[in-house]
């Protein structure tokens, strides 16, 4: 038996018949056909920050622990391994006068991992990371290593063009192939001006638009029970950096974002109805601060405290709404709910399966302390979502399945037709897959 897997929330595990830790790929095709011939599926894992089962297996899970590093840099482009840490490409790409666009907030994910499961981030014009892929490479389920390119115009085999197959494959869940490699539309490194300013809930509801079309990346915690939101703002700008002292990074991300808010968390596990009066008084703690500097220090944070997450985007039209909802209801029900709720938005994305396909995008994010879940608020909140069209994220809790999801992408026929020519004994599939897939 393989080694058992883990998700960083503690809340999915599997043990594998067998676990193989590729650091080339050749080997992950090799491994790939061994198991198709001992009657196994496969599944490749990142680092687990996914809280649905999507990389569990009963097969051989591949670990991509090995599978690092860059392989080749370009005018505008950088190809990196798929087990490479986004954190890695990040520093590798500053030392080289380089960056991403766009990030989400954190960077401890794999590159495949992330882009296999829609991370976004928040942007007005730039999208999430499948977005910015310009190229993948990435096995198949007869151990065919394939390239597929954003400007291909060949194709694969018979009725699988070069082009559909990168557009369904960039959020392609691990169901049309193992990733090996990605390469990311890079530019010159850049500076943003990141803004953090407290405001009522009631504030933002009436001045959404002009919030999201006055900065580049809008992105705001609401704190249950109170009006007290946080605003982050991050904007390029010319410079000169200002970045935050030594100490400030230390207070800021570890003492009051990870430690105090861990100790009020677990205090709020034990006094539920401490935690109204807690998160008044965190939010009254709130203060407006500004620094500048690299673009991806500003993006992404430290996320030490556990927690469950549900996250849907909807049309960003009816972002208002859906907030003015879930106050009624948090007001309606008596759950005592200490985590922020977050956020964010996206323009249009054209990846078959990507959250934002189609459309200007809201995200939503709801989040529960670990040791407490919260059933019944994820599932009323995911009622209001779907009233709304919601897309759930991927890689976070959800109860939807193919016979919805069929209803929110206009490409989700397209994706399944397109597994059935490339996977049709479901190598890759699993029981996440079986729901959400069909």
């Amino acid at each position: 038996m393989g080694e058992t897997f883990r998700n960083w929330a503690g809340n999915q595990s599997a043990t594998p018949a067998e676990t193989m830790t590729p650091s080339r790929t050749e080997e992950v095709s090799r491994a790939v056909r061994d198991a198709v011939a001992a009657g196994h599926r496969v599944r490749m894992a990142g680092t687990g920050h996914s809280f649905t089962g999507v990389a569990l297996t009963d097969g051989l899970l591949l670990r991509p622990d090995a599978l690092t590093g860059i392989r080749e840099i370009g005018d505008g482009w950088v190809t990196a391994a798929a087990g490479t840490p986004l954190s890695v490409l990040n520093d590798e790409l500053h030392r080289r006068g380089l960056a991403l666009a766009n990030m989400g907030d954190i960077a401890a994910q794999t590159l495949a991992g992330a882009i296999q499961t829609g991370t976004h981030g928040t942007g007005r014009l730039v999208g999430g990371l499948a977005d910015q892929v310009l190229a993948l490479e990435m096995v198949l389920a007869d151990g065919e290593v394939v390239t597929v390119r954003g400007d291909g115009e060949g194709k694969i085999r018979d009725g699988v063009g070069e082009r559909d197959l990168f557009d369904a494959a960039r959020v392609g869940l691990g169901a049309l192939g193992v990733v090996t490699a990605v390469t990311f539309r890079v530019e010159p490194s850049f500076l943003l001006r990141s803004v953090r300013q407290p405001m009522t809930l009631s504030g933002i509801l009436g001045s959404l638009d002009e919030l999201i079309e006055e900065n580049e990346h809008l992105d705001f915690f609401w704190m249950p029970h109170t009006e007290v939101c946080l605003t982050k703002r991050n904007n390029r700008t010319a410079g000169p950096a200002a970045p935050r002292s030594a100490f400030r990074r230390w207070l800021d991300d570890e003492f009051l974002e990870n430690t105090l808010f861990g100790v009020t968390c677990g205090l709020g596990s034990r006094y539920p109805a401490l935690i109204p009066r807690i998160n008044a008084l965190s939010g009254a703690a709130l203060s407006p601060s500004a620094f500048t500097d690299a673009s991806h220090r500003v993006f992404t944070s430290v996320r030490e405290v556990r927690f469950l997450e549900m996250e849907y985007a909807i049309p960003r039209e009816h972002l208002g709404q859906a907030l003015r909802e879930i106050r009624d209801l948090l007001d309606l029900r008596d759950w005592r709910i200490s985590f922020p709720i977050e956020v964010r938005v996206t323009p249009p994305g054209d990846a078959w399966l990507s959250t934002a396909y189609g459309r200007e995008s809201a995200y939503i994010a709801c989040h529960v302390y670990r040791p407490t879940p919260n059933p019944e608020y994820f599932a009323e909140v995911e009622e209001i979502m779907t009233r709304f069209g919601g897309r759930p994220h991927w890689g976070k809790l959800h109860t939807r399945d193919a016979a919805y999801l069929a209803t929110v992408y206009p490409r989700f026929a397209d994706f399944l037709a397109l597994r059935d020519l490339l996977d049709p004994g479901r190598v890759f599939a699993n029981d996440y897959l079986d729901t959400v897939l069909g």
